[in-house]
């Protein structure tokens, strides 16, 4: 993405050493932060670039006209609109984003060789708060105005504001389009389980979340961002589009499984599984494809999988459909503590006790969240580790689960983790 945006920068008269630097610098600070392309959130380096990347390919759309000045402002405010290398949770505070840039030493001096007012790019930032309504928007146009009073280029010049908002309702509708329009949905559905994992959202919420999102930005943003979609490649348009409709797809199947589980015309039935069937390569396999529905950090022993499955000391549950026989929809997994190499955060004082089994994240198919099968599975899991006369149980949960847990199963937290508040936590059996 880097030497694609170098190419276009160059078309745009974007040439100047101290662009390039500011890319760099960006690329580092993020890297160094643990924000970098390793970083499991939606809002890491890739989303900062790509931003940048679409902001200034669908340059020639014809909402807004832009100058050659306005170029370089969109650029810088591009590049740096969620720059929060430092924050604790993942959906950057715009106000912490325009601290960070106005006291950085070697970014202010690189906007002030570039020639461009600071004041201009916070308002640019600030427009791409979201959602651009209610309160947020309020306090947000508070501060826009205070900084249109401070620039020397703005001030008592109402045209050249409304023009720099304009600039501003742009980069918030490329914020929004870019990621969907520059990958499949493959692409599209790993950056909405990132958006959720690090916003610390549950499962149940991925995709009719997305669909919300879409409707909005297509129904509310309608001339920008038709503009900007009709000025990018085909192959783009084709991305962003495919991936609306599959949401949305995905989501009225969501919608009737819910409605059949309603009705009764559909139950879950947590089962456990015999070491016979555990070792069938179809059931293996088809573990296996439910297992890569979870996002990549809450998918352990992803190399053993096979081996796991396969292994005594596991403890396997599955929920079926219907019946004890039926289609496999989830699984519960887990084994003694010391089977896992886990964050090396984690300090359990249990480790190399062998009194403590590992339940990692329970798997199940998209569109059958929320509907208690995954509490059933957990239970029946709880329940055979106390058979197996395990004393303590631990896993992963989202922050309010595990505090909601404390007074009905005396859990407690073992290690917390920001900004995604996907914690480790521990019970005893």
């Amino acid at each position: 993405m880097r030497n694609e945006i170098l190419s276009i920068m160059v078309e745009n008269g974007l040439e100047d050493d101290y662009y390039v630097e500011m890319l760099d610098y960006t690329i580092d600070l993020f890297e160094s932060q643990g924000l970098g392309t390793d970083y499991y959130g939606y809002h890491n380096i890739n989303h900062e670039l790509e931003v940048t990347y679409v902001s200034l390919l669908a340059i020639n759309q014809n909402k807004v006209k832009f100058t050659a000045e306005d170029i370089k402002y969109l650029y810088v405010a591009a590049l740096f609109h969620d720059f929060d290398p430092q924050k604790n949770v993942d959906k950057p505070h715009e106000e912490s984003v325009l601290k960070f840039i106005s006291m950085d030493k070697k970014l202010c001096q690189l906007i002030n060789d570039a020639n461009i007012d600071l004041e201009i790019i916070k308002v640019l930032i600030l427009r791409t708060t979201y959602p651009w309504s209610g309160k947020i928007r309020d306090n947000a146009e508070i501060q826009i105005k205070e900084f249109f009073n401070s620039s020397d280029l703005t001030r008592n010049n109402l045209p050249y504001q409304e023009h720099i908002m304009e600039m501003g309702w742009y980069l918030s509708v490329v914020d929004r389009i870019s990621g969907y329009a520059l990958g499949d949905f493959a692409k599209a559905m790993e950056m909405a389980k990132m958006n959720a994992h690090a916003l610390a959202w549950r499962p149940s919420l991925i995709v009719r979340s997305a669909v919300a999102y879409f409707e909005e930005l297509l129904n509310k943003e309608t001339d920008m961002a038709k503009g900007i979609l009709k000025v990018l490649p085909k192959e783009m348009r084709k991305n962003f589009f495919d991936t609306v409709l599959s949401f949305m797809k995905i989501r009225q199947q969501e919608i009737t499984i819910q409605a059949n589980y309603s009705y009764e015309n559909l139950k879950m039935v947590p089962t456990i599984e015999s070491m016979s069937t555990r070792n069938d390569p179809n059931f293996i396999a088809t573990l296996y494809e439910i297992f890569l529905e979870l996002p990549s950090p809450l998918q352990f022993e992803k190399e053993n999988f096979e081996k796991s499955v396969k292994d005594p000391q596991v403890i396997i549950n599955t929920l079926r459909l219907n019946g004890k026989d039926g289609e496999i929809i989830g699984f519960s997994k887990g084994g003694p503590l010391e089977n896992y190499k886990l964050r090396e955060e984690i300090r359990d004082e249990n480790y190399g006790v062998e009194n403590t089994i590992f339940l990692e994240p329970l798997a199940l198919k998209m569109g059958y969240w929320g509907l208690k099968g995954g509490s059933e599975m957990r239970h029946m899991f709880i329940m055979q580790a106390h058979s197996m006369k395990f004393k303590f149980l631990t896993s992963f949960a989202l922050r309010d689960v595990i505090r909601a847990r404390i007074d009905k199963e005396q859990a407690e937290f073992v290690t917390l983790f920001d900004p995604e508040r996907w914690d480790y936590y521990r019970i005893k059996l």
